[in-house]
């Protein structure tokens, strides 16, 4: 008998499916709860994963649960609800959140855990889809560090890299200053771009010159591989996460008395996206629509550099 954890997974969508497919490969019984998309639940369970029919049933049955949904009321809903995490009792059972969540939400679930019986950790992601798949993310963890020493073989299986930043609540903490400065460069790279096209600058001589320069990066590049080669799957990360994103930034900055005229400016362009029904957009196509904005179709503007 295997004294391996085991494991559950709730929310296999972009990123969790690849998470739940490497742990499942590293030998662990895994649990599984999907939402709409039944195609990633059917792919694990036909890998050998048992799915589960509640939060709570899964929480009878595991040892450790990953949750990777979309936003902190989701969290909330899966830990709190009538059939929900909570309400199974498990006493000892470990939550690690992968969620980009707003701190304030994970401390206060982390001290209702924690007066069950249940820890709570939060453990956010960098990187994309593909490196989920690849079982090579970032993981910025917050536990105390016996708990960090327990849940590190699991995340291992989907982690390339991981950093213990400090005790719960940290690792969201730090998770929105990384996707702050992300959504910051897609706003830069949009609006640059938009106004190289006005004054007569293409496309791809703005990724000739700053992707041969230091002020290249990866995001730069996924931006690019989208708005040059109009690559949809480039950074399949939406415009409606994005903006998620950034209002917890500003919250974050709020409860911290710090100024934050940055993050609002960038803010105004992922809400104007969700305000015009495209929030389901990728963040490189941010770059179109600030062309829009402007009058200028970036598609276009493409074509006539490749001239």
């Amino acid at each position: 008998m295997s004294d391996k954890p085991v494991i559950g997974f709730i929310g296999v969508g972009y990123m969790g499916h690849g998470m739940a497919a490497n742990i499942l490969k590293n030998g662990y019984t895994v649990h599984v709860k999907g939402h709409r998309n039944r195609a990633p639940v059917e792919d694990l369970v036909a890998k050998g994963a048992i799915e589960s029919a509640s939060p709570r049933a899964m929480a009878e049955a595991c040892d450790i649960i990953h949750i990777c949904l979309s936003n902190s009321p989701q969290v909330e809903a899966v830990i709190r609800g009538e059939d929900g995490i909570l309400a199974s009792g498990a006493d000892g059972l470990v939550v690690i959140d992968s969620t980009t969540a707003d701190p304030s939400s994970t401390l206060a679930l982390a001290a209702e855990m924690d007066a069950a019986g249940m820890t709570l950790v939060d453990a956010p992601l960098g990187r994309t889809p593909k490196e989920a798949e690849e079982g090579t993310l970032d993981a910025m963890v917050g536990a105390d560090p016996a708990t960090f020493d327990y849940v590190r073989p699991v995340i291992d299986c989907w982690a390339g890299t991981i950093t213990h930043i400090g005790p719960v609540g940290s690792a969201h903490k730090m998770k929105l200053l990384m996707n702050f400065i992300g959504m910051g460069y897609a706003a830069i790279y949009a609006e640059a771009l938009t106004l190289g096209a006005k004054v007569g600058i293409t496309p791809q001589t703005v990724k000739e010159v700053i992707g041969a320069s230091r002020m290249s990066n990866g995001f730069f590049d996924t931006f690019m591989k989208y708005t040059i080669e109009r690559d949809r799957d480039a950074h399949k990360f939406t415009i409606a996460n994005a903006s998620k994103d950034v209002r917890y930034v500003a919250n974050m900055a709020a409860e911290a008395g710090v100024v934050n005229i940055m993050g609002a400016s960038v803010k105004h362009y992922f809400t104007q996206v969700e305000a015009i029904g495209k929030a389901d957009d990728y963040v490189p196509m941010l770059g179109d629509h600030v062309a829009a904005l402007n009058g200028i179709n970036m598609a276009d503007a493409v074509k006539k550099g490749a001239k």
